[in-house]
């Protein structure tokens, strides 16, 4: 009998032995080679771009008040290329009433340090689209020295661009480069009025004054402004390409202005022509199903 009991015994433990081994393997405990596979991980989706948004809300400086696009040392937003009800403008050509979704907080002599206050007004309003031209004026200085730092520069865009986050989290952004002011100069130099209005009226005096000097002092003077502007205008790529609501327009810079589309009173800011084409480099980028390439 107990030689029996010690043979059940032995069956017991070997059967229980067996059915704990099949268990390790289904488990794949025990199995120092095998790893599971890690759960994947959902990709992070792009917020969708609104290729017509209901409502404005500009920012930026003379450009977008439209200043001596009407009359000499005049705003004019009426003729504006981003809220102007007397062009066809951005807000014209996507909005069904500009007059009531539009908001233009541009002020003639804005620097990019104004851009955050520009912000919070702007936000207000819970605009679906910001639209953004500023920088000319960091540029344009008295002396070369003057000329805004690219670290402030930058500082006072990406803080912009916070304020808006925190208080209007889903509104797009329609950032456009500054202005070749390089170009303006090569135009503008062409008309002896326009030079005698530079002159007198202190227009952007780093890159315009004394606009007939070829020596190695005027040449240099202009190109540090150039290079400059090309600084700012890697800034606002740079920061607008790491929102997913933000679209930078390099077009404005790049755009060859002539003498029709810049203002007759200063031969610097764009005319009502100019204010024109504006518009319509903003609108292609602004309902572009995807972003375009910087």
């Amino acid at each position: 009998m107990r030689a029996n009991r010690g043979r059940k015994r032995s069956a017991v433990v070997r059967a229980a032995t067996a059915v704990l081994a099949v268990a390790l393997l289904a488990t794949g405990c025990g199995d120092d080679t095998e790893t599971k596979a890690a759960p994947a991980k959902p990709s992070p989706t792009r917020p969708a771009w609104n290729t017509h948004p209901a409502s404005i809300a500009s920012l930026g400086d003379s450009i977008t008040r439209g200043f001596d696009a009407c009359s000499v040392l005049e705003d004019c937003p009426e003729v504006s290329w981003a809220t102007g009800t007397e062009v066809d403008s951005l807000a014209r050509r996507l909005l069904p009433s500009p007059q009531t979704n539009s908001w233009n907080y541009a002020r003639t002599g804005a620097r990019m340090a104004d851009l955050p206050g520009q912000m919070r007004a702007a936000a207000a309003h819970r605009p679906e689209l910001v639209t953004v031209l500023l920088g000319a004026n960091d540029a344009c200085r008295r002396n070369v020295a003057d000329m805004t730092p690219v670290e402030d520069f930058r500082a006072d865009f990406e803080k912009s661009l916070r304020e808006l986050r925190t208080s209007v989290p889903k509104a797009q952004v329609y950032v456009a480069g500054v202005p070749d002011l390089m170009r303006l100069w090569s135009q503008g130099r062409k008309s002896l009025i326009g030079k005698q209005i530079w002159q007198l009226g202190n227009v952007c005096p780093s890159m315009l004054h004394d606009a007939d000097a070829t020596d190695e002092a005027a040449v240099a003077r202009r190109a540090q402004v150039h290079h400059r502007v090309g600084e700012y205008n890697a800034v606002l790529r740079d920061v607008c390409s790491k929102d997913a609501l933000c679209r930078y327009d390099g077009a404005v810079n790049g755009y060859d202005f002539t003498g029709q589309e810049l203002s007759k009173w200063d031969w610097f800011h764009p005319s009502k022509k100019g204010q024109g084409e504006l518009a319509g480099m903003a609108y292609r980028t602004v309902t572009a199903v995807d972003r375009p390439a910087a």
